[in-house]
């Protein structure tokens, strides 16, 4: 069946090249990664009235889009420029440095000073290649970072990352995209405590051991990408996806980490229409395995439809499904019916008897008075509406909800920025049911996971979310950011059964079929705050000052727990890598 998959894939892309090569395709671009800086300093221009091709709840961006927001912003002569400060004028050129290929600003991206060997002649490429057919961009990526863990054990936590990134486009048509690091870490104890319950690293795959309480393990992502027509465009490769305006997504959020798709963007007049057909990993088997064993897969299909009625509302659907390799009688690869772009997947799966699960959902943003964004998502997991009537709290209902709120420039003082978003999702969603192949009381090849971790929340299921981000950039090189996570989940209690939040076990194990609310199980309340100041040395070149305090209450002595640790890291090309949960 994996040839299957092979061919189905290769067949896919020579017929897209075929069509790719018979029609006038325009210059293409790849993505900007997915990090916390830049895309808030999108989403402030999105909020002040910038104008541009983004549709903020698809991310990543393209990186020629974004070059073209950042120019529209930066040449604007009407009301906008009134309202940027010096702060907002230097990071649209930060923007256009950063994408100076595709910048109408002549001067985009130049350094300052010359060095040797005519490395850095751009501020973001430590060597490019800049011809007629081929462009090349090549830096290193690195991140050392040291802290001291101030829980119990006292211990010492590190990131050692290496590596490097690649970037480019041939003959105008084609863009690749490359980034590989190899990393050794050491985590805060609630972090040290998630990897050894779910035996995985947040955010990445396989680990092994290093030194008494580290981990070793690679971060791999690439792709190639190009347009098919004017308006549509392709990707093929290993990287992350996200959909939605919060902090959070309920829909598809890049906290588990890449994994291999294939994604279809068609952009027209006032839609967004996209496609992602992605194959994950389902269950790591315990263990990491010690000689060349294969995970077994699950897959993805997906489709979300974004429209702008204006620059300030937008408003987008969302349906998804995932399945496994595998189901009660036999084996089943990828089912070519969910590869069809414009259908509604439950009616496919209603057609094929099959076990899946399926998602639905509405996203929406609306813009207002130059400074602030209220954005929201519903999710529908399961949907009865005589259940809901009755009262009764019946497990299948489970409808999940998220309300944001973006404010700039708060109290009239300029780049102070403040974000507030309310998640809430009811037990049991995102989970599904045990069937031939799962182990004990899991079920991994149809729940909402990728590599045993939630493709949603990262606090699976079964919680109340409030969330409260505070960031403020008073002087261009320097940014400070304040976080709060206060979060009421209802845990599992040992010996009792499954209460809804774990979203790797079936929901066959569910305690009770009526009588479920949010919370229930071992109410726990997890505060999470963080402090960190950011200096840029360079361009993409930063410095990170930070604390963290974690402290987890439970009704049970077994969830009890604190954990303080501060942290010093140098990075280079990277985002600093989040354990927010």
């Amino acid at each position: 069946m994996r040839y299957q998959i092979r061919l189905l894939f290769r067949s896919f892309l020579c017929v897209c090249l075929a069509f790719f090569v018979s029609v006038r395709s325009e210059a293409q671009s790849v993505y900007a990664p997915i990090d916390d800086y830049s895309y808030h300093l999108i989403d402030r221009m999105d909020i002040q009235g910038a104008k541009g091709n983004i549709f903020t709840s698809v991310k990543p961006y393209i990186r020629k889009d974004i070059a073209q927001f950042a120019d529209s912003a930066a040449n604007d002569t009407g009301r906008l420029s009134h309202r940027l400060s010096k702060v907002d004028r230097q990071n649209l050129q930060y923007l256009q440095h950063d994408n100076w290929e595709w910048s109408k600003n002549k001067d985009s991206g130049n350094s300052a000073r010359k060095f040797i060997w005519g490395l850095y002649k751009k501020r973001n490429d430590f060597y490019a290649v800049d011809t007629k057919s081929f462009m090349l961009q090549i830096n290193p990526v690195i991140d050392f970072s040291y802290g001291r863990d101030e829980d119990v054990t006292e211990q010492t936590t590190y990131i050692n990352t290496r590596g490097a990134e690649m970037r480019g486009v041939i003959d105008n048509k084609v863009g690749f995209y490359m980034f590989l690091t190899d990393n050794q870490a050491a985590f805060p104890a609630y972090v040290d405590n998630y990897i050894k319950s779910t035996n995985t690293v947040p955010g990445e795959g396989f680990w092994e051991p290093y030194g008494t309480n580290g981990y070793d393990f690679y971060t791999a992502r690439g792709y190639i990408d190009f347009n098919l027509t004017r308006h549509i465009s392709t990707q093929f490769g290993q990287d992350d996806n996200f959909i939605g305006d919060g902090y959070r997504s309920l829909m598809l959020s890049d906290y588990s980490g890449s994994y291999l798709f294939w994604k279809v963007d068609t952009k027209i007049w006032k839609f967004d229409y996209v496609n992602v057909f992605a194959q994950m990993t389902s269950d790591i088997m315990g263990v990491p395995p010690q000689g060349d064993v294969a995970y077994p897969h699950k897959y993805l299909a997906l489709h979300y439809l974004s429209y702008s009625f204006s620059n300030k509302f937008n408003i987008g659907l969302f349906e998804c499904i995932t399945f496994g390799n595998t189901d009660t009688i036999h084996n089943r690869g990828y089912d070519l019916d969910y590869l069809n772009p414009i259908i509604f997947y439950k009616a496919v799966e209603n057609g094929l008897g099959a076990p899946d699960k399926d998602h639905i959902g509405i996203n929406w943003k609306w813009n207002f008075l130059n400074h602030c964004s209220l954005y929201g998502s519903i999710l529908l997991d399961e949907f009865n509406i005589d259940e809901i009537r009755a009262n009764t709290g019946w497990w299948g209902n489970k409808q999940a909800g998220q309300i944001g709120l973006k404010y700039i420039d708060i109290f009239g003082i300029h780049n102070l920025d403040l974000q507030f978003e309310e998640n809430v999702v009811p037990p049991y969603t995102y989970a599904t049911y045990s069937f031939p192949g799962a182990v004990g009381n899991y079920s991994y090849f149809a729940n909402y996971t990728n590599y045993m971790q939630p493709l949603a929340d990262p606090m699976g299921a079964n919680f109340y979310e409030s969330i409260a981000i505070l960031r403020f950039q008073p002087w261009y090189k320097f940014t400070f950011t304040g976080k709060l996570f206060y979060t009421i989940i209802g845990l599992d209690t040992a010996g009792k059964g499954n209460y809804g939040s774990n979203v790797m076990l079936s929901n066959t194990t569910r305690v009770h079929d009526y009588g479920n609310y949010i919370t229930q199980g071992a109410r726990t309340t997890i505060s999470f705050m963080s402090l960190t100041g950011t200096y840029q040395l360079a361009h993409n070149m930063f410095v990170d000052l930070g604390v963290v305090m974690r402290t987890e209450k439970s009704n049970t002595s077994f969830y009890n727990n604190n954990d303080n640790s501060v942290f010093l890291s140098f990075r280079w090309n990277i985002a600093p890598r989040l354990q927010e949960f």
